[in-house]
């Protein structure tokens, strides 16, 4: 059986508002109790878990009978499969509980994504729209739920954001051990991974620039963070732009105790000028142990 759900290579990629929101949901691993921010999408022909968000918070997966690859819409192999694992664990939405199970999966910028087979097991009432879910359904009235059936959606943007500060927390009950991100424009884009494995995170220009041929610019990000305490963060290259464009990155060290806004200094080697849009990928933060 061929799953045809389009990969998730950018989080800017998903332009369609109205076929996917965001909720906080709550699992319960087998030591503890993790809350992270889902994405409800009607258009995931199954129920996805990020392998490396199950390996660290020790959710239990199961070999699947049958290894099964994952399709992009025009029927190439995606990055996201093989899909050779299932995870089952209680999960919560709000007041409704539930034993989820899910197909493990290299989710790039998502850790769990709730698709049609949920949809179609629970029928919650969904206003896209205004971000609303009411789950009213016979089974979740008679089994799911404890109290109100209705819960709201998240913005996208603040759900990637406290996302974030999860997937690099090295554990969620020390919050001094978490990347802390915020944004100093409001239209700034936090940073995302481009793999599920990527040592780094993007980071994005904030601003449109013009980096003429052997020249170099200071290019805003909109964002500051805080590494914690005995790390750095690194700012690198990406090598798609080192590459195809001779762009480098020069000074590019954030101690722990810098507050201000990230901003990245790229160095044109090449022999045309080149153009740096808003909302392009710039770089890569790596946070890195100081010894």
């Amino acid at each position: 059986m061929r799953n045809l759900y389009a990969a998730l290579n950018n989080t800017e990629a998903l332009n369609n508002e109205n076929d996917h929101i965001m909720v906080t949901i709550r699992l319960h691993g087998k030591k503890r109790q993790i809350t992270i921010n889902a994405m409800i999408d009607s258009g995931a022909t199954e129920d996805f878990i990020d392998k490396g968000f199950c390996s660290k918070y020790k959710i239990r997966t199961t070999q699947a009978k049958m290894i099964r690859e994952v399709y992009l819409a025009d029927s190439r192999p995606s990055a996201m499969g093989p899909i050779t694992h299932t995870g089952k664990v209680p999960m919560d939405i709000g007041s409704h509980r539930e034993l989820a199970i899910f197909q493990v999966a290299k989710l790039p910028n998502h850790e769990v994504i709730l698709g049609m087979p949920w949809l179609k097991q629970h029928s919650p009432r969904i206003d896209w729209g205004q971000g609303k879910i009411t789950f009213e359904s016979e089974r979740c009235t008679t089994w799911c739920l404890k109290e109100s059936p209705t819960v709201y959606a998240i913005p996208q943007d603040e759900a990637q954001e406290e996302n974030l500060k999860v997937e690099f927390g090295v554990a969620q009950s020390k919050k001094d051990q978490r990347v802390k991100v915020k944004k100093v424009d409001p239209q700034a884009k936090i940073p995302t991974r481009g793999s599920a494995h990527a040592a780094g995170h993007d980071l994005y220009a904030n601003e449109s620039k013009t980096i003429e041929a052997r020249g170099q610019e200071v290019v805003r990000t909109g964002i500051s963070i805080t590494p914690p305490r005995g790390t750095y963060g690194g700012i690198a290259p990406r090598s798609g732009m080192a590459v195809k464009h001779q762009i480098a990155v020069n000074a590019g060290v954030i101690d722990s105790d810098y507050t201000g806004e990230i901003k990245v200094v790229l160095a044109n080697t090449g022999n045309q000028d080149y153009g740096v849009k808003n909302g392009e990928r710039i770089a890569q933060l790596i946070t890195e142990k100081i010894v």
